[in-house]
């Protein structure tokens, strides 16, 4: 799916001389390279602040605290996405209300926001999945008539755009994660908040450590969730790439759409208009996705499925009392998605491979799949 050793091979010398310059430092919490970091990510984004933090489920959790979540409240959010951005909300005590996505971008549908706000509802969180930025717009005008902070989870969105404009600044605060397989990924776990909103960040920095700015001052009970410098400073080498990286991620998916376009049975992601995609994940749907799959393990092509079940329904959402059929896009989502490999290193010779089994699959008889 990622070949995070050919990423290395293109900035080997980079990265080793950002590693070595902090390990002769010895100044591994802290320091130099987070600050720097946090400046020169918030910048990229458009931000005028930011606050790094250990991984991108701290972002959500801290930022949830920073809002001021806590048992009551309600967050109105989505099921198609990764388990950590209910579980932020759990984590301080709200409770998540989830809502259905749109089939075409996977992402919240503003269509069904409005009727899950209530008095309780204190913040709406629209995750941008597998790089695709949420119906922004239309969300923030919802949240507006309500008086509502949005918080974007924007985890797998690094330099997703909506009419220019980056993925983190499209609503109140974008809380990021860096884990290593993400279009910028650290060497280990990291994760970021941005925002326009001095006194918000400010707020996340004294909780992500230990409630206070000082050594011995607590104003808060906080928590450790602090951006270590070798992180920092390998995320300030790939960073630099980033744009290029993200470009090379839509040449494939361009290759993967051409070979791919005579074959009904596969649906294939699109952009909304006016956004522009990160694409951090190739995401195909098509009903008979289990044995597709299988058929391309047996190829050798490795593939994934995000996400095979929505979080309404995991155990650990259980006392929320998700059933069935309540989020009927989610759930068919998670049936008929899979994702295949995509990654800046990708040969292109190696994307028309990929497709030209998916589309022997789609193509050969029923009785021979």
């Amino acid at each position: 799916m990622v070949d995070l050793r050919a990423q290395y091979a293109r900035i080997r010398a980079e990265v080793d001389a950002a590693v070595a310059r902090v390990v002769e430092s010895a100044h591994f919490i802290g320091g130099e390279d987070c600050a720097a970091f946090e400046k020169e990510f918030a910048a990229y984004c458009g931000a005028s602040h930011a606050c790094g933090v250990a991984n991108g489920t701290d972002a959500l959790t801290v930022a949830l605290r920073a809002y001021g979540i806590g048992p009551g409240d309600e967050v109105v959010t989505v099921a198609n996405t990764f388990i950590a951005t209910g579980e932020a909300i759990l984590l301080n005590g709200g409770r998540p209300v989830f809502v259905d996505v749109d089939a075409e971008t996977f992402t919240m549908d503003p269509a069904r926001l409005e009727a899950a706000i209530t008095p309780r509802t204190k913040l709406i969180l629209p995750v941008h999945l597998y790089g695709h930025p949420a119906d922004m717009e239309a969300i923030g005008a919802i949240a507006r008539r309500h008086g509502l902070p949005v918080l974007e989870d924007a985890a797998q969105a690094h330099g997703a755009e909506i009419g220019g404009k980056r993925a983190g600044t499209l609503g109140h605060a974008g809380s990021f994660s860096f884990y290593p397989g993400k279009n910028l990924g650290a060497y280990g776990d990291a994760g970021m908040l941005v925002s326009d909103d001095g006194d918000f960040i400010e707020r996340a920095r004294r909780i992500a450590n230990h409630g206070g700015r000082k050594r011995y001052e607590n104003l808060v009970v906080g928590t450790n969730s602090r951006l270590d410098s070798l992180q920092a400073a390998v995320l300030r080498v790939k960073l630099r790439h980033l744009d290029r990286w993200n470009a090379e991620r839509r040449e494939r998916v361009a290759a993967y759409d051409r070979a791919l376009a005579d074959v009904p049975q596969v649906r294939r992601p699109t952009e909304r208009a006016g956004a522009r995609s990160a694409w951090h994940l190739y995401t195909i749907r098509l009903a008979e996705r289990d044995a597709l799959r299988t058929e391309l393990e047996r190829q050798g092509i490795a593939t994934a499925v995000h996400y095979p079940r929505p979080i309404h329904l995991q155990p650990a959402m259980a006392p929320l009392g998700g059933k069935d059929g309540d989020l009927p896009v989610s759930e068919q989502l998670s049936r008929e998605v899979l994702c295949l490999p995509l990654y800046p290193e990708l040969p292109l010779e190696t994307v028309e491979r990929i497709a030209s089994h998916v589309r022997s699959f789609c193509h050969a008889p029923v009785a021979r799949r």
